[in-house]
């Protein structure tokens, strides 16, 4: 084999520390960020929170259209491909035979900057424009909803304190606490009394069958809690359970003898296998002898006003919450006959306000010399490190504003008119428009939520493909979702429109959607098939 030396020249993209930090932040969610920012803070010591409001009121709204250099588009286009590990400092744009140059750990880390912006010495002007988790509320006695949320009271502890009212001996209180403790969020109790008794890990079989018999035991002084239906182990359980407690309501009032009929056969309904009581098979249920054709149907009807998950009201309300990152406010317009304008700001309560630490930073910078310079080094560092941190933040955010400023201008007949409104809208023209890759667009609106007129929505759901219409253009599928929504929402509950007719009637409107399509629009909605939206 002959050896020898060659030169081959390459171009290489350098992802530096500064620029994955900020591909990084940009993907993140609201509460993602609020975490980062904590850790930040405890991590190092030149950061701090801010409690002056900056100066600039719109927080980069003024260089919202400013346009793209060339250095910040080949950054852009550096973020399109896969975030690398924070172990590798570059991405080649063509092959080569060359790994990639580690970073190593945190030592590795070089916060000196690229060169393209110069550091002024005066730290005071790295303030951002928001305050991180501020409350407005100022009364020590009043809490803002997500602390309402967490005093929610669970379903445990909901059941925990009925138990407390029965006169029970010791084992079978603690099988109760057991049972409850192993409820779901819905109230069920999936796992079988068996396998809840092995994971006591029982020294033999007779002490297998004692814990079964007090879980057993357990389970009816379960059932008899309220809400009912509680600790059922299937839907079908679940319904009798409040079926029965009905029946006993009537018996003891003395109810109607139709209404307690009916909610016999709603019982005899309950026993038999759950399908059919999903597909509304009345023939067949006739069949079986539950009852007549117009019991079954007002027994039906009555189970359709049982609750099927009893503790859904007791779910923490708290993960429902979602925070807005974009305000969108109508602007008071008195010329009645123009068009309607929109302001579109960043939400304060989201953005972190954030500073370098002047007294360190001073001293740092007036204590240059001395005999550790190894750890004036590494202060220097961190100090940078604060500084590049905070203008990511800032970058961020102002990318964020500039990409929902440009969705408003493409979709301002759906501020105006509402969903049906909606035109096609790809992340490709939004990133033309900015001169951002299109990667970028998609971290933008990823896990970030605007506020509307009509509701809060998260960036991704003012992009939307395309159907044909008559007339040559396209249609926004979010429209035809919302136009599918209004004719079944104004059907008639005896003759439900079928998907075939659905399909028929978007074509008089001059928009060509198969049955096929429709059916998936609508099962996206969470929409029930005809069948099963017929009235009984």
């Amino acid at each position: 084999m002959k050896q020898g030396l060659s030169l081959r020249v390459s171009q290489h993209l350098a992802l530096t520390p500064q620029l994955q930090q900020s591909i990084r932040l940009l993907q993140l969610s609201t509460l993602e960020l609020s975490q980062e920012v904590d850790q930040m803070l405890d991590e190092n010591p030149f950061l701090e929170l801010s409690e002056d409001r900056a100066e600039r009121e719109d927080y980069g709204l003024s260089q919202a259209d400013t346009p793209v250099s060339e250095g910040d588009r080949d950054s852009e286009f550096a973020s399109a491909a896969p975030l690398p590990d924070m172990g590798s400092s570059t991405v080649s744009s063509t092959s080569s035979d060359e790994d990639n140059a580690p970073l190593g750990g945190d030592e590795g880390i070089d916060w000196d900057g690229d060169g393209s912006t110069e550091m002024a010495p005066d730290d005071g002007e790295w303030g951002v424009d928001a305050k991180a988790r501020a409350n407005n509320l100022n009364a020590d006695d009043e809490k803002d909803a997500t602390e309402l949320a967490r005093s929610q009271e669970s379903l445990q502890a909901f059941l925990h304190r009925q138990a407390l009212g029965l006169r029970l001996c010791a084992e079978d209180s603690a099988a109760l606490r057991f049972l409850i403790e192993s409820l779901n969020d819905d109230g069920y109790l999936e796992e079988p009394l068996e396998d809840l008794a092995r994971t006591l890990n029982p020294r033999d079989l007779e002490q297998l069958d004692e814990l079964v018999h007090h879980f057993t035991v357990a389970l009816r002084l379960l059932h008899s809690l309220e809400p009912v239906g509680v600790g059922a182990r299937n839907l079908g359980e679940c319904l009798q359970l409040q079926l029965r407690a009905q029946l006993r309501e009537l018996e003891d009032e003395g109810g109607d003898p139709d209404v307690f009929e009916a909610t016999e056969v709603a019982l005899r309904i309950c026993q038999q296998p759950m399908e059919l009581l999903a597909k509304r098979d009345i023939k067949r249920l006739v069949q079986l002898g539950v009852g007549s054709d117009a019991l079954v149907r007002e027994a039906i009807a009555l189970i359709a006003r049982l609750e099927p998950k009893p503790g859904r009201r007791f779910i923490d309300v708290e993960r429902n919450i979602v925070v807005p990152d974009v305000l969108v406010l109508q602007v008071p317009n008195t010329n009645k006959t123009a068009q309607p304008k929109f302001r579109v700001m960043l939400n304060p309560d989201v953005m972190p306000r954030l500073k370098v630490h002047d007294i360190y930073a001073n001293v740092l910078r007036n204590h240059r010399g001395g005999k550790d310079s190894a750890g004036h080094a590494a202060l220097q560092q961190r100090l940078q490190e604060a500084r590049w941190f905070i203008k990511n933040i800032q970058q961020r955010f102002d990318t964020i504003l500039r990409v929902s400023t440009a969705i408003v201008d493409r979709q301002k007949s759906f501020f105006t008119h509402g969903e049906l409104a909606m035109r096609p809208l790809v992340l490709r023209e939004i990133a033309d428009e900015l001169g951002l890759h299109e990667s970028t667009i998609s971290r933008v609106t990823t896990a970030k939520y605007m506020a509307t007129p009509f509701g809060t929505f998260e960036l991704k759901y003012f992009f939307g493909s395309g159907l044909g219409t008559e007339s040559g253009g396209n249609a926004s599928s979010t429209a035809v979702r919302a136009l599918i929504k209004q004719f079944i929402g104004a059907e008639s509950a005896k003759k439900p429109l079928s998907d075939n007719q659905i399909s028929e009637m978007l074509k008089e409107q001059g928009i060509e959607c198969a049955r096929r399509t429709v059916a998936k629009y609508r099962e996206g909605l969470k929409i029930a098939p005809a069948s099963l939206r017929k009235a009984l």
